[in-house]
This record gives structure tokens, sequence and C-alpha cells, in this order.
């Protein structure tokens, strides 16, 4: 008896199927205008755009544009590149509009695919970006589908690390845009760096096609975007805590060596307080729970751990006046390998060597809270179903499963699972060989580059011949997945390999026209081509006769989208084809997840060495284990993104300040505000309310005065005159600060006053964001033990997050105001001495411009090339190559 649910589905299909169905009436209205755009001109086609394009900008919705905008960019594709868009890619495109992710399998032309959303959106003229995973795609693809935008009268830019500014800033000024996601997220950090519009490269943030989505937006979302620089010379700091901390007690601390963590005792937070407050480093009345303490307690407790949880000789070792730390597992040095968030210099300060300068994080931003800046989403991949939760929760993302062109002919083995890896691996070979024997081609997957060896050994012995590809061939990845199609070919991968290029079967014949053409120069290209195709056909009917691609999977991954992939590498575009996984108790998966029950089944059946069991129920309980592990995984991702969303809700404040100062003509408003505000709180501070006139603090008042405000008014006449209150002092104030910036206006000039104001604006509010980002990583490493005393550390950061932004525009409103105050023109004597300065440094430049690498005195061992050979020199030192100047002037900057 079928089940309600399964029964509905039968009636009503499911919820994918009910998608797919709701486009068919899209689909059929663009194949109806097929023949009507078939008769276009070439120009036709680009009048078109042009028409489609001035009635979006006139108010017509996308929604009602997209049957002819489909039907434009099929025609241009089949003209530009000889390919003519199926029922299904049109499908995926009309989806990825719709803001979805459409999961396509491999084959099914998912590149073509994005060509059609991303037309359709470029009408509203405000650009596209289709993402890729790497440069090389990023370009192939630019090149590529470049010929269908520029048939439809559209303009294609890609975007690549190191690329100049100005050739950058034209790449995204394209309708549509090609770039990866670290330069689409570094460039956005860079751009809320700038001190003028006219240096920013993106322009807004309108539509995305992310191509491998699930690589993008979950593998690498993993890691923030980070950029960083040096920061300010703390070894005082570092010095005076680490002198402090032999003098604790046993009841200061808690030590746990499992965990590799320390932490302060009540008793050792006020012996800590007192010693603190006698040092001068925490203000008096400043207790160290309180949020402005966050970074002392932070230095604190990496001293601690300095002392308490690192060893010299064991986990470090001192050589050449430099902290070297050791790898547990090989017990190697890590040269230029640094501990992070001070631990390293609190190490240094312990040992009393030259303690090297933090690098200080200037911007950073997670790939979550990047790509949630687009109006409009979507992205593309062969395997996100499993994902799909993640998708719609964080990113607001559905998922659609597209429907293949032609019905999928793979036939996909049940698990095989064997007691022990040898016998696993023995079958693997066995297999290998019968599939080789009869010619046909064979991939192999592995979860690790040593695996892919240790089989790669196994085959050599067996003497079967075979390709490997893994991060150590990872350059000849194209001309090795394009070989992998061929009869009898035997190619073992781990999981980073294949992306962006299919597997052929017969083998690649691009390349092998390429390849035949290079070899024979004097022959006629046609004429090569032409046989070429013929041969091919040949050869790949005959690996479809052997049964297709083989995949074979010695492990399956934490992750059940990663064995879809290594699966979907098979049976492309209703090809022939097979997938198998061997696995065995051994595996990390199977050993952290129930293998011991598994063992003892295994040995009631009373199993022979070399046999395997193979059943459906295997692979319904290591995918509910997968799923387990899936689970887990989101859980971590999403509990560190509730962090990182408090912190970009401030970083969308400040660089949205940053880019209203940036456009704004005249500040001058914005800086009286400010310059007013910091008087009342002067005033607050000096007069507080509801106090008596012989309580008022006029010398205070008076010194604040000129140290804020750069005025010299008589504030102590002031306060002693008779039925004058704190709102006259105030407005007084206020008069002669006006007055006095009203001179400087007329000093400077005020066109240059007002360039001025914009510039220490700017600069102020990126000094006090670099400080507010540190303290917030501060507080992130302290706010964890709050768990102990039963207090949610979420809940205790965004409270005391908030307390240090308030603190923050509080401090930011006091040294803008004090920076314009004491500006002043510099006498003509300062300025000849100024003028001589920028001659010194222009001549330095240019000596050490002049200095070259000299190989006599580099170190032994230096390898330009090779920065591992650099040893760890600090900035100011002489650099190792030998020539002459400081490393950070020389190769330092390279670094």
């Amino acid at each position: 008896m079928l089940g309600f649910g399964t029964l509905t589905k039968k009636v009503f299909g499911t919820p994918n199927d009910r998608k797919i169905k709701a486009t068919r009436p899209i689909v059929e209205k663009i194949n109806a205008l097929e023949p009507e755009f078939e008769k276009l001109t070439d120009e036709g086609i680009k009048d078109k755009t042009e028409e489609l394009a001035t009635r979006a900008m006139g108010g017509e919705s996308l929604d009602d544009l997209l049957p002819e905008a489909f039907a434009n960019c099929r025609e241009a594709a089949r003209r530009a590149l000889g390919l003519r868009a199926f029922d299904v890619q049109l499908m995926g495109g009309i989806f990825l509009h719709q803001g979805n992710i459409a999961e396509m399998k491999t084959g099914e032309g998912k590149t073509l695919v994005a060509t059609f959303p991303a037309y359709l959106n470029t009408l509203t003229g405000e650009g596209v970006h289709i993402v890729t995973v790497n440069d090389y795609l990023a370009k192939r693809d630019a090149e590529w589908m470049g010929n269908v935008y520029e048939a439809l009268g559209l303009t294609t830019g890609v975007v690549y690390p190191m690329q100049p500014e100005d050739e950058k800033r034209a790449a995204y000024a394209c309708d549509v845009t090609y770039a990866t996601n670290n330069e689409l997220g570094f460039d956005y950090l860079r751009d809320n760096m700038r001190s003028e519009l006219s240096q920013m490269c993106q322009r807004g943030h309108n539509f995305a096609v992310v191509d491998e989505v699930d690589s993008i937006l979950i593998d690498e979302a993993r890691t923030p975007l980070i950029i960083s620089g040096p920061a300010e010379d703390r070894s005082d700091l570092y010095v005076t805590i680490d002198k402090l901390i032999p003098g604790l007690e046993e009841e200061h601390y808690k030590i746990d060596e499992k965990s590799k963590t320390a932490s302060f005792t009540d008793e050792g937070n006020e012996w800590l307080e007192q010693q603190l407050h006698a040092h001068g480093l925490l203000p008096e009345g400043q207790s160290l729970y309180d949020p402005e303490s966050t970074t002392i307690v932070h230095h604190v407790n990496q001293g601690l751990r300095a002392h308490k949880l690192f060893t010299k000789d064991k986990d470090y070792i001192v050589r050449n006046n430099e902290v070297v730390l050791i790898d547990e597992f090989t017990g190697r040095m890590m040269a230029g390998r640094r501990l992070s968030e001070g631990l390293h210099q609190a190490i240094e300060a312990k040992e009393e060597v030259q303690i090297q300068p933090e690098n200080v994080t200037m911007a950073q931003v997670t790939f979550q809270n990047y790509f949630r800046l687009y109006d409009n989403l979507s992205g593309m991949t062969g395997t996100a179903v499993t994902e799909a939760e993640e998708f719609s929760e964080i990113y607001g993302l559905g998922v659609v499963e597209v429907p293949t062109n032609q019905p999928i002919s793979r036939i996909d083995d049940d698990d095989a699972v064997y007691r022990t890896a040898k016998e696993k691996f023995e079958a693997v070979v066995e297999t290998i060989k019968e599939a080789s024997e009869k010619g046909q081609p064979i991939l192999v997957g592995t979860t690790s580059i040593e695996k892919s060896e240790f089989l790669s050994d196994m085959l050599t012995k067996a003497k079967l011949k075979h390709n490997v590809l893994n991060a150590r061939h990872h350059e000849q990845e194209a001309q090795i997945i394009a070989d992998a199609g061929k009869l009898g070919a035997v190619t073992i991968a781990t999981n980073m390999a294949g992306r962006g290029t299919d597997i052929k079967l017969g083998g690649n014949v691009d390349f092998k026209i390429m390849e035949a053409i290079a070899a024979d120069p004097e022959g006629d290209p046609e004429e090569i081509r032409a046989k070429i195709e013929t041969e091919h056909k040949e050869w790949e009917q005959k690996v479809k006769d052997a049964g297709g691609l083989f995949v074979l999977a010695t492990e399956r991954h934490e992750s059940r989208r990663i064995d879809n992939q290594l699966r979907g590498r098979s049976g492309r575009q209703g090809d022939p084809g097979r997938s198998s996984f061997f696995l065995s108790l051994e595996d990390d998966l199977m050993r952290i997840f129930g293998s011991e029950r598994l063992d003892k089944v295994l040995s009631t059946l009373g199993m022979k060495e070399g046999e395997a069991i193979v059943h459906p129920w295997v692979n319904k309980s290591l995918e509910r284990a997968q799923a387990k592990v899936e689970g887990r995984n989101f859980d971590i991702r999403k509990q560190l993104l509730k962090f990182d969303d408090v912190m970009n809700e401030q970083r969308k404040v400040v660089f949205k300040q940053r880019l209203d100062i940036m456009k704004a003509e005249d500040l001058s408003e914005t800086v009286q505000d400010m310059r007013n505000q910091v008087i009342d709180d002067l005033v607050d501070h000096h007069i507080p309310p509801k106090t008596y006139a012989d309580q008022w603090d006029g010398e205070g008042l008076y010194a604040a005065a000129i140290e804020n405000l750069g005025v010299d008014v008589p504030v102590i006449d002031w306060v002693h005159e008779e039925g004058v209150d704190d709102e006259e002092i105030i407005e007084r104030l206020e008069k002669a600060a006006d007055e006095a910036m009203a001179k400087k206006a007329v000093e400077f000039g005020p066109e240059n006053l007002r360039s001025i104001e914009k510039q220490v604006l700017l600069q102020t509010i990126d000094a006090k964001w670099r400080e507010h980002l540190l303290t917030l990583e501060h507080l992130r490493s302290v706010v964890s033990f709050r768990g102990y005393a039963q207090r949610d550390p979420l809940n205790e950061y965004k409270s005391e997050a908030f307390q240090l932004f308030e603190s923050m525009l509080d401090g930011l409103r006091t040294d803008v105001t004090q920076l314009l105050g004491q500006l002043r023109m510099p006498t003509e004597e300062e300025q000849a001495a100024l003028i001589a300065q920028q001659e010194a440094m222009q001549q330095a430049a240019a000596a050490a411009t002049a200095a070259q690498p000299n190989p006599e005195n580099a170190r032994d061992g230096f390898d330009e090339n090779d920065p591992e050979t650099w040893g760890n020199p600090g900035r100011n030192e002489q650099c190792p190559c030998g020539s002459g100047r400081k490393f950070k002037h020389c190769h330092g900057r390279l670094v």
C-alpha cells in the first residue's frame, strides 16, 4: 500500500516537477519566436538588443521581455558558436533569472546557459557578474562566450589578479564581467578603502551567476577574505605583560592541555587587575570586565598561553634571534610560519628576542556577506540538492533539478564494502585490469594525493599504464582530462580533478586537432580536421561499445555532493557509463560512523578475505552518516556567520558613510555637526548637569577647548560670570569654533579646505575602522569563555560589539574635530623643510631602485623565486638578497 506522501507525488508530482512544468509554456513561447529571429540580419540582432534595452529602461519588466531576449540570445549563440541551445538549457536560464540554483548534470552546457539570464539582466544597463572558480575558467569563458555577447551588441570584460587598475575599471564597466569569487570580494574591499570615487572599480551589485556554486558559496565560504597591513609596533606592551606572568601563582590560572587552552581564575583576574593598574596598562576606574578592556585581556591571555602551553625546544626553537615553530607531526622546523593574533609576539617577548610587528586586518568580508550584496543572485552546478537547506537559509536561493537533454543511461552499482583497505585496493586493481582489457576507459577517484600515489605504485607493479591527476600535476589537468575518455585509458584523480573540462568518449577531438595541426604545420588545417573528426567517431563508438566511461571511487567523501560530482563525470549527454564505490571498514567515514557494528555483522556472515558485501541497505546507512556530517558542518558555518553578521551590519554603515563622504562636494556641515557634538560632550563632562557653578571645572574646559577645537577663549571668565549657564557656554564655544574655521577657509582657500576636510574624514574613518576590527577580533577570542558563566557568547558579543561601535563613532568625531582644530598654514621655514625632506626621499628611492640583488652578499641558499629560502627577516633588517636595502623596501614588498 502506498504512503500518503508517495501517493501525492504520483498524482501531483514533486515540487521540482511542478517548477519544471511551470517553465514549459515560456519555453514554447521562445521556440515559437525562433523562425522570426532566424530571419534577422546580424545587425538586426544588435538592433533588437537596443529595442529591448529601451523597453526595459522604460519600465517594462524583465519577465515580460524574457521570451524575446532568450530567442535573440539563442540565435546569436547559434551564429557565433554553432551551438543551438536545447529546451532544457533554456529552462536552466529561466531558473537562473528567477534567482535559483540550477542543478544541471555534467556535459549539459552550463557555460552557454549562463549567457541567457546574463543577457536579459544587462538590458537594465546595470551590468552582470559571472563568477567562476579559477582565473583560467574566467578567461576561457569570457573569450568563448564573448563571441555571443558581441553578436548581441554587448561588451565583455574579465577581471584577474595583478590586473592594471585602468584595465580593471574598464572590465567592470562592461555589460558582462567574468571574474573569480576571490577577485570580486577583494575588489569590493579595495573599493571601500579608496579616497576618490574615480578610483573605484565596481559599479554596484545588480545580478550574478555563480558557476560551481556549491564550491564557491559552501566549500570556500569557510574562510573570510582579509586585506591586512603592518600594525603599529607594540613591543613595549608585550614586554610589560610578559614581566607580569611569572608572578602568577597556581590558583591564578587553569590549564587544559588536551584542548590547548589556558584561562585565568577569579583570583587570577583580581591579581591581574591590581598589577595592570600598577603598571598603568589599565586606566583607573576601569575593570577587566569592561568592553574597553577587551584588547588588554586578549594580550594577557596570549601571554599566559605563551608561558604555560608552549615549551622551548618542543613547540619551538630559538635560532638567529628568532622564534621558529616546530611541526608537531614531522618534527621539522617551519621557517616563515607564525602564530596569529599576537601569540607569536608573546613567545618572542618570553624568549627576549626581537619582537616582529603583527599584521593588522585593514578590511575583511566573508563570501556569504559579499554575495548577499547582490540584488539578484543565482548559481549553477552539477550537485546542489544535498545542500538545499543551506542555500535557502543563508542565501535565500531555491534549488531546481533541471532534466537532462538525453535520459541518463549510466549504471550506478551498489557500494562494495571490504573488511580491510588492503583487500579493497587489491579489488580496485583487479577491476581496473578487467576494464582496461576490454578497452573501457576508467576514472579512479581518490580522496588524497597520498592515496592516489599509493594506488599509482600498485598499478605500476601490475604493469598497468595510467595517468595521475592531483595537485602536484595540476598544470597538465586539461590534457589529462582530455585523454581520460580514450579507449582503455586509466586515470587516477583526487577530488579536485576535472573542473571545467568535460571527459569526452574517444578523447577530446579539439585537443587532437590542435596537436595534429601543431605536428604538421605545412598541412591543410581543414583536411586535418575532417580526417581526425572521422577517426574520432570510430573511436567514440568503440568506447561506447566497451561500456562508456567507468568511474570507480575508492572511498566515500564526508559530503555526498563530492561523490555525486565524481559519479557525474560519466554518462554525459545520454552516453553509456558505469559508476562504483569500493569501500573498506578502515576508511575514515566508515571508521567514525559505526564500522564496529558492521564488522561484527561481516564476521557473523563468515566473509572470506577479498569478499565484499554489496547491498542497497549499506548505501542507505552511509548516506545517513554523510548527511549527519554535512549537518554538523552546516551548523559550524551558520554559527560563524552569526558572529560575522554583527560585524557586517557595522561594515555596511561605515562603507556607506565613506561613499557618502566621497560623493559629497561640501562636507562643512557634517564637520560642523561633529564639532558641535564634541562641544556638547566637553561641556557635559566639565560642567555636569544639575551641579552648582562652584563645582564647574573651568580650567579643564579651557584646556580641552584649546586641545580639541584649537580656540583660545576666556572660558574660565565665562564660568564665573553671573547668570551664565551651560547652554550659553555651548553657544559661545560653537561661535568661536565656527569663526576659527571661517578664518582657515580664507587662509587655505575654500576649495582647499573642503578637500582637506574630505581627506581628514576618510583617513580618520579608516584608522578607526582598522582599530575597531582588531578589537572585535580580540573580543571574539575572549567572549567564548563567557559560556562557562552560563551566558550566551553570541549575545555578549552583540551587545559589546555595539558598545564598541558607539565608542568608535564618538572617537571619530573627537579625532576629526581635533585634527581640523589644530590645522594651520605652515610657515615659510616649514615649507622649505618639507620640500627638502621630499627631495631627500626621492633621492633615497632612486638609490634603492639602483641597488640590485647581489648574489655574493645574499644569504646562503637564497632563491629569488622561493620565499621559503628567505628566512624570516624583520621589516627593517637588510634584505637576504644582498642588495643592501631594507627588507620592506626590497623583497619584503612582494610578501
